[in-house]
């Protein structure tokens, strides 16, 4: 009766909304005996003048919707408001001079001031504003040398992972003739002199590969100042080992060059190190089992402070002998919790700053050197903070603290009195203290008990018709807090509900409750949002015809995927930059990266767990499916606009049902960082006007 209910409702919502048919090629893959067709394989070529054709044709028509629905104005109008706001980051230090971005408002894209004084506002260095005309170059990483009179920073293009790194001139504003071009998926490490600077690189792609072509074998070169690419030292690479990550960093007294090595993004890892005192020496294994998680925090002479997951699934500190680094000979300065999770260590102040996440918001707590707990910083509420980064000479930090109803807030911490004060406070239009942030635990399918936050007006009648949007991610480790978002404010003034659950697949227990979300086990994670969404409506909050869900990236496989499972629970979708083919995604780019959470078609193991779930495989023509919006950009290097485009044309066949089925492709944009704020408000405006007449709201 409620899946008639909620059909009868969108029959009453939608005429027929005339989208493109897309050609069927006759393309089908083996899978160890079973045959898959995939008809639209020719859509994985986005240089073709077919493809391009068939982009514009959806795009046409999605826009034509989008620009009939009579609120898209008031939304546009209003998000652009909210998002009007200054933003700032928590400043970072190096000799006299402290460096952060800053955003005006409306800004495109952040840029970097320095000053003396970190009161003060300073000066501009570095205004990525000027690069393009429609904001599209973006800064992807910056790190002022030591000293701090010199910026290395990297610039990516329409949202590409690629960036060049060039180098400026802290005192004069103007850059070096060096530039750095085919580097990705790292930052750079400067030497203890400041002359040069270690950094990854890789092969140039072939013509027309760039953004789609796979890229491997990372290599780690040192770039001294001055000098021509062509001449930077090879200092670390491996042949045999082409699906390693390598990310060097410098220890604070230039002694070590430290390389973290993961093996795509699987949660172990390995420490390699090479002692910069002495020249030519080699780099060497320090910690190369790959049994666990290994992140340097810190050393001093041949002792190196570690916080690792090895025996300790959710993180210990421990400090380790060069000479010695077998477990039995560490010392254990911060044991691990029995509940909480280390999400970080940092040095600064002379004290060790430990970042805890309990119940997936944030914890901070001070350490002396042999791992005592000497206090605890007193945040505003339940949120995120974020920061303290420094040398351990430092007698200050900053830190960045917000929640769902509170903008991000710039800290500054003094180590010698032990409080905090205000840095910069963003004032955004509109009244936290109408809103109301609650924290509730539901059970998933197996009983596991999974928290949800809740944000809504303060009031709110639980009588099942609140318009609510239900957002998850669960994978890769990767844990969801409290966050500010100007554009969700919009929502909740619309009468939205906003849901958020802590999946199974994520880090907000530590490694077991990443370990139950991935690989055989990733069913668990789309469990866990199915029973979000029933519990939401169980509870009165929502109902079908009133729930929508979205996500992005991996978050964009899960809406896939239950949109799949159970296209009865939802009045509405919105996958972002999905990885929805899941038996050719390591196939691209990056992908074989991601092996770790989703394991691979490649063996027979790995393909009957994907082929299950596999938003692009799972799709079952003549059933009626929800309205759905599906989001992706043309120069998305991550997850390659083709999982998209295959899947929209799949979704658009199949629909038995009158809702309309969308893609909106954004051009010259990536998987979404260094969107420019110009299409950042168009495509949440988009999402919000397509889930008012999605979800019937009348505001």
């Amino acid at each position: 009766m409620r899946r008639l209910l909620a059909l009868l409702v969108v029959s009453s919502l939608f005429a027929a909304v005339p989208v493109p048919e897309t050609r069927k090629g006759t393309q089908v893959d083996d899978y160890f005996g079973t045959k898959v067709p995939d008809p639209y394989r020719w859509l994985e070529d986005d240089n073709s003048a077919e493809t391009k054709a068939w982009v514009a044709a959806q795009n046409k028509a999605t826009f034509a919707y989008l620009a009939g629905i009579p609120q898209r104005k008031a939304i546009e109008a209003r998000v652009t408001a909210l998002w009007n706001y200054e933003k700032f980051s928590a400043p970072r230090k190096e000799g006299k001079n402290y460096f952060y971005t800053r955003n005006t408002g409306l800004q495109n894209q952040d840029v970097v001031y320095v000053t003396t004084d970190p009161a003060l506002e300073g000066r501009v260095l570095l205004d990525p504003n000027t690069l393009s005309r429609e904001g599209t170059m973006a800064l992807s990483g910056m790190k002022p040398s030591p000293g701090g009179n010199l910026l290395a920073y990297a610039v990516s293009s329409a949202g590409s992972d690629w960036q060049v790194w060039h180098v400026r001139d802290v005192a004069t504003g103007k850059d070096l003739p060096d530039q750095i071009p085919w580097s990705k998926f790292g930052g750079v490490a400067w030497n203890h002199r400041g002359d040069g600077f270690f950094y990854v690189s890789y092969d140039a792609p072939r013509q027309g590969e760039a953004l789609k072509g796979l890229t491997k074998s990372p290599k780690v070169r040192f770039h001294a100042l001055g000098s021509p690419q062509a001449k930077d030292e090879l200092v670390y690479d491996r042949p045999d080992q082409p699906e390693w990550y390598l990310d060097p960093s410098v220890t604070e007294d230039g002694r070590w060059l430290v390389l973290t090595v993961e093996k795509g993004d699987a949660p172990e890892t390995a420490i390699y190190i090479r002692d910069l005192l002495k020249p030519g020496s080699a780099v060497v294994p320090l910690l190369d089992g790959f049994d666990a998680k290994y992140t340097v925090v810190e050393s001093v002479g041949d002792t190196f402070y570690v916080r690792t997951t090895q025996k300790a699934p959710r993180n210990r500190l421990v400090a380790i002998q060069r000479e010695h680094p077998a477990p039995k000979a560490w010392l254990e300065l911060i044991p691990q919790d029995p509940k909480d999770v280390l999400e970080g260590v940092s040095r600064v102040g002379g004290e060790f700053v430990a970042t805890w996440m309990r119940d997936a918001h944030t914890l901070v707590t001070f350490h002396d050197l042999s791992g005592r707990r000497t206090g605890e910083l007193a945040l505003p509420g339940v949120g995120t903070a974020e920061g303290f980064h420094g040398r351990r000479t430092d007698t200050e930090g900053f830190y960045t603290y917000a929640s769902f109803n509170a903008p991000p807030t710039v800290y500054r911490y003094d180590f010698a009195t032990g409080r905090s004060a205000v840095l910069h406070a963003p004032k955004v239009d509109f009244d936290p203290g109408a809103y109301q942030v609650e924290q509730v635990f539901y059970p998933s399918k197996d009983g596991t008990r999974i928290p949800m936050f809740l944000v809504h007006r303060k009031g709110m009648v639980l009588d099942g018709s609140n318009p609510t949007l239900l957002y998850g991610y669960g994978g890769f480790d990767i844990s969801l807090t409290p966050w500010f978002s100007p554009s969700r404010i919009a929502w909740l003034e619309l009468g939205g509900l906003y849901a958020l659950p802590n999946l199974r697949g994520g880090g907000e227990y530590g490694e077991a409750w990443h370990d139950a979300g991935r690989l055989a086990n990733k069913q668990n994670v789309f469990d866990d949002f199915i029973a979000a969404g029933e519990w939401l409506i169980a509870n009165k909050y929502t109902s079908t015809p009133r729930l929508a869900i979205n996500g992005g990236s991996n978050g964009g496989l899960l809406v896939g995927a239950c949109l799949d499972q159970r296209p009865d629970l939802w009045g509405a979708a919105v996958p972002e930059v999905g990885v929805m083919d899941m038996l050719r995604f390591h196939t691209f780019t990056v992908g074989w990266g991601w092996k770790g959470d989703y394991g691979s078609s490649e063996t027979k193991e790995g393909f009957a767990t994907l082929v299950k779930y596999s938003p692009l495989h799972n799709i079952k023509p003549g059933l009626a499916y929800p309205p759905t919006l599906i989001i992706t950009s043309d120069h998305d290097d991550r997850v390659v606009p083709a999982h998209s485009h295959k899947y929209t044309a799949t979704l658009q066949a199949a629909q038995g049902g009158p809702a309309p089925i969308l893609t909106r492709i954004e051009a010259n944009a990536g998987h979404g960082a260094g969107m420019p704020t110009s299409k950042l408000i168009a495509e949440r405006t988009d999402i919000f006007a397509f889930l008012v007449k999605a979800l019937g709201m009348k505001p």
